[in-house]
C-alpha cells in the first residue's frame, strides 16, 4: 500500500524574518500548529548541531501523545529559500506515528512568502494501522496541517491570534451544526412525518392552499431540509445567512398570525424561531475571516484561483 507524503503550500503577504520567527520559535510554533499541545526545545551542544525538541499532543480522555524531534535549518544564499528539515517519531505503544520526516521551505516572492510543507511517516499496529491511516488519521493530518497554515495566515496578515482563531472555529461550526440539525428536524419531522401533530393545522388555517393543505406542507418541509443541507455545504456564503434571516422571519410571523396562541405554548414558534435566528446571526458574523484549510494548495504543482 503506498503511502502519499502530506503536501501543504500557502502563500503568506509578509517578510522573511517575521515568518521565519513566529515558526522557528517553539512558543509561537505551539500555539498556531493545531497538531501539537506543546513543544520544548532542548539545550544544543553546538551552533552548528540540530536542534532537539519535546513535543507532546493532546488527543482526548486524558491522553497524551509525546515524542522528540530534531531540525535543521539552511538559507540559499543567492535565491534567498529557506529550508527547515525535521525528523520525529514517538516511541509511544499508543502512538500510531512510529517515525517520519520532512521539511519546512520559504520561498520569497514579490510581496510575499510562500511557506510550504511536506513530510511522510511510518505507522504502527500493522496492516489495520496503516488502513487507519490511509482512511481515517492522514486526510484530517493533513487538513489539520493546512488549517494551521490558514491560522499563521491570519495571525500575521490580519494580527488575529491564533486562540481567537481557534474559538472562532468552535463557536462557527457549533452554532452551523446546531441550525443545520433544526432545519433538516423542522422539515422533516413535524411536515413529513407527523404532520398531523399541529404543522397541519396551522396550514389549514391559513386558508392559502385549501385542499393541498399536505402538499404544501410538504412542500414547505423540503425547502427547510435543502436549507438545511445549504447551510452545511456553504456556510462560507454570507447570501445564505440572508436567505435563512428572511426565511425565519417570514415562517415565525406568519405562524403567530395564524395562531395566536401558540405563545402560550412551553416551545412555540417564537421560541424556536428566535434562537435559529440567534444562530444564523452568529453563523454569519464567525464566518468573517474564518480559518480555511482549502486555502492552501494540497498537492504539488496545484493552481489555486
Amino acid at each position: 500500500m503506498k503511502r502519499k507524503p502530506i503536501y501543504v503550500e500557502l502563500n503568506i503577504n509578509t517578510d522573511m524574518e517575521k515568518l521565519w520567527s513566529y515558526t522557528q520559535s517553539a512558543e509561537k510554533h505551539e500555539q498556531w500548529d493545531l497538531r501539537f499541545s506543546s513543544i520544548t526545545y532542548l539545550p544544543r551542544q553546538s551552533e552548528d548541531s540540530p536542534q532537539a525538541f519535546l513535543y507532546e499532543t493532546r488527543i482526548g480522555f486524558g491522553l497524551r501523545i509525546s515524542g522528540t524531534g530534531r531540525t535543521k535549518s539552511s538559507i540559499h544564499r543567492e535565491t534567498g529559500v529557506r529550508l527547515s528539515t525535521l525528523a520525529f517519531g514517538s516511541k509511544q505503544p499508543i502512538s500510531l506515528i512510529r517515525h517520519g520526516a520532512g521539511y519546512w521551505q520559504y520561498r520569497p516572492n514579490k510581496d510575499s512568502i510562500t511557506f510550504l510543507t511536506k513530510y511522510d511517516y511510518a505507522t504502527r499496529f500493522g496492516r489495520v494501522g496503516k488502513w487507519f491511516d490511509r482512511l481515517l488519521f492522514r486526510p484530517i493530518f493533513g487538513w489539520a496541517t493546512a488549517l494551521s497554515f490558514d491560522i499563521l495566515r491570519l495571525w500575521l496578515e490580519k494580527q488575529i491570534p491564533p486562540c481567537v482563531s481557534v474559538q472562532r472555529i468552535a463557536v462557527h461550526y457549533i452554532s452551523i451544526m446546531i441550525l443545520g440539525f433544526l432545519w433538516l428536524y423542522e422539515g422533516l419531522v413535524p411536515k413529513w412525518i407527523y404532520p398531523e401533530a399541529g404543522e397541519l393545522a396551522i396550514m389549514q388555517n391559513m386558508n392559502m392552499f385549501p385542499g393541498a393543505e399536505l402538499l404544501a406542507l410538504k412542500w414547505l418541509g423540503g425547502a427547510e431540509i435543502l436549507l438545511g443541507l445549504l447551510l452545511l455545504l456553504y456556510h462560507r456564503s454570507k447570501w445564505l445567512y440572508g436567505m435563512q434571516l428572511a426565511a425565519l422571519i417570514a415562517l415565525t410571523a406568519s405562524a403567530m398570525v395564524v395562531e395566536p396562541t401558540l405563545l402560550a405554548a412551553p416551545f412555540n414558534p417564537f421560541v424556536l424561531g428566535a434562537a435559529m435566528l440567534g444562530l444564523s446571526m452568529i453563523g454569519m458574523w464567525t464566518c468573517r475571516e474564518l480559518p480555511n484549510a482549502g486555502n492552501c494548495i494540497r498537492k504539488k504543482g496545484e493552481l489555486k484561483p
